[in-house]
């Protein structure tokens, strides 16, 4: 499970919207919405998020245990 707070910190921080960057990844923004409330990505579509928004610790985001 992503942990979503971190991820919406994440997108705030760089300047994103999660509808701009729902166009960054090329899904729609209900799609990304749907992930984002299910706390699930692909591995394709986290590796794009880590990219864009340069995050250094994806692993607290990606592999939240809890």
């Amino acid at each position: 499970m992503v942990n979503i707070n971190l991820l919406k910190s994440e997108i705030v921080k760089n300047g994103y919207t999660q509808k701009s960057l729902a166009k960054e990844l090329g899904m729609s923004e209900q799609t990304f919405c749907r992930k984002m409330k299910k706390g699930v990505f692909g591995t394709d579509d986290a590796a794009k998020i880590i990219k864009i928004l340069d995050i250094k610790e994806p692993v607290s985001i990606f592999l939240n245990t809890v």
